[in-house]
Parts: structure tokens; C-alpha cells; sequence
């Protein structure tokens, strides 16, 4: 989100919990073009300063707790992270300027047990893990500031949204480093659980420039954002050992003891909205995003990385 508004002439606050943790990690290009604050999502009183300060013309909410295998761990701080942070950051626009522009970065979790396969903005919700009910909090209070305060606030339903950034414990990201180390010959195999369960997996550049449009609307929305395409761990792990020239099957194994507990029901987006309104289609397939992922590892492990 960062290099596209940069590329647009915006300025950049990067609001963060700790700043030299932060600056060490972005990316090469950002590290003289983005400002870093420190932000304490907690402290109220922080939060309305900050916003003085720097009047900014539009926010972007990417801070959470991760979703994945992290969902069930912390509820009280998932709780407080995910959903009431962000009731205190409608506070603070409203308590400083009402005409900044929101954007919170939702999560398909809010659908937990669905009901209806794809999901749409009008799909009920049913969230089932601490962090979908989190999420879900956080849209409620959008809507109703939206309404009762005339904020311009939205909420984007992301879906799995996946680069080279991804952190390794997730599944897609833990698949292409693997399979890039096995092909340098630092790995000899990978463990995964059910390589028939499936996601909406979809391009996290994609995902930010639809987050982009919503906020340059003349009126103020909720949108799902997928690719409307479901795809198998199977399928993941054969594009990115292809990549290689190798074939998954000899090094993939499937380990009853990583699976979880309880797989979700199939969640697959319908953006036919987002479609419609903001004229926003993903534009990097599946295959290419997985390719994308293993040139990457490749190339940082190649360099020690």
C-alpha cells in the first residue's frame, strides 16, 4: 500500500508499534520515503495526538493480530486489537477531523460457518474463532459510525490476500520457501496437513489498489475483495515445485498431525461488487502468483537471505 500511494505523490506516516523494529524490515525502497510514528493502538489519547499532528487525508488499517494458527491464542488482545482499537480510531477521527477518509482492512473470517458459497457483502455472518468476532466488531462499528457520524469509513472483506512478504507460517509462504530450499538442496522434504483443503488465495498488490478506489468513491462502502476462485494446497504445492522442475509428490507429505482441528467450510468471494461500483478486478491469476512467491525465495536464498 505504501509504494502505490508513494507512486501516486502521497506522503507517507507509517503508524507503528515500534519504529526501529519497523524501519529494519520495509522493504529497500521505502526506507527514506516512508515517515514512521510510533502508534500505541491502546492509548486513546496517543492515537488523537498522532492525528493531529499529521492531518492525515486518508488511513489505512492494516494492524491486527494475524489470522491462521494464531486466531485462538490471545482473545482478550485479539479482542482489543482487532476490534476496539479500531473503534478508537473512529473516535479520533471524529474527535480531530471527520473528513478523513477510513479503510479497515476486514477478513473473510467474519464469515466463519457460512451459510452460502460464494460469499457477498449481504452473506450473513457467523464468525467462529476470536478473531472473525473481532473483525466483525470492528465492521459493525464502520457501519454504525458511518451512519450515526457521516464518517467516511469502509470496510474491505479481504480474502487471502498472499505476495512474497507473507510471513512463513503461512501455508503458502511456508510452501514456496520450502520448495525453493529443497531445490538449492537445504531441505529434503515438507510436512503438511490436508492438501485437499482450499482457499481463495489472490495477490495482496491486487487487494491494496481495490482498498485505494474505495476510499476515492464519492460515497462510503463495504466490499468483499476475492478472486472468486477456489484452490487446493495440492495445486499450490504443484505450481511451486514445477516452478523448479520438480514434482511435489516426491517430497510433499501429507501429516495427519498438521491438520486442523476443524477445516472452515469453503469460503470463496464474490467481488461482484467491487467490480461493479470501483471497476476492480484482480489481475495476477493464481499460477503467477505462486511463481512470483518462489522467485523470490529463491532468489533470497540463493543471496543468504
Amino acid at each position: 500500500m505504501a509504494e502505490q500511494l508513494l507512486a501516486k505523490g502521497c506522503r507517507i506516516i507509517g503508524a507503528v508499534r515500534n519504529t526501529d523494529n519497523a524501519k529494519a524490515r520495509l522493504p529497500a525502497a521505502l526506507k527514506s520515503d516512508a515517515e514512521l510514528v510510533a502508534w500505541d493502538m491502546l492509548d486513546q489519547k496517543r492515537m488523537t495526538e498522532v492525528l493531529a499532528e499529521y492531518a492525515p487525508a486518508e488511513i489505512y488499517n492494516f494492524a491486527a493480530y494475524s489470522s491462521g494458527a494464531g486466531m485462538f491464542d490471545d482473545p482478550v488482545g485479539i479482542g482489543e486489537v482487532n476490534g476496539l482499537a479500531v473503534l478508537r480510531m473512529l473516535e479520533a477521527i471524529r474527535a480531530v477531523d471527520v473528513n478523513i477518509r477510513f479503510c479497515q482492512a476486514s477478513s473473510r473470517e467474519i464469515f466463519g460457518e457460512a451459510v452460502e458459497s460464494p460469499q457477498s457483502e449481504s452473506t450473513p455472518v457467523n464468525p467462529r474463532s476470536p478473531y472473525g468476532a473481532a473483525k466483525l466488531y470492528a465492521d459493525s462499528m464502520i457501519r454504525i459510525y458511518r451512519q450515526r457520524y457521516g464518517l467516511f469509513a469502509c470496510a474491505a472483506i479481504l480474502f487471502n490476500h498472499e505476495s512474497p512478504r507473507r510471513g512463513l507460517e503461512f501455508v503458502t509462504r511456508k510452501i514456496t520457501r520450502e520448495a525453493a530450499k529443497i531445490k538449492l538442496g537445504l531441505a529434503k522434504e515438507l510436512h503438511l496437513g490436508n492438501l485437499d483443503a482450499q482457499r481463495d488465495w489472490g495477490f495482496a498488490g491486487d487487494y491494496v489498489r481495490a482498498m485505494w478506489l474505495m476510499l476515492q468513491q464519492e460515497r462510503a462502502d463495504d466490499y468483499v475483495l476475492a478472486t472468486g476462485k477456489a484452490h487446493t494446497v495440492r495445486e499450490l504445492c504443484e505450481f511451486a515445485f514445477g516452478r523448479l522442475g520438480l514434482d511435489y509428490r516426491d517430497y510433499v507429505r501429507e501429516d495427519a498431525l498438521a491438520y486442523r482441528p476443524v477445516e472452515p467450510a469453503l469460503l470463496v468471494g464474490n467481488a461482484a461488487k467491487a467490480n461493479r461500483k470501483l471497476g476492480w478486478k484482480p489481475e495476477i491469476e493464481f499460477r503467477e502468483l505462486v511463481h512470483m512467491m518462489v522467485d523470490a525465495d529463491l532468489r533470497s536464498l540463493g543471496a543468504g537471505i
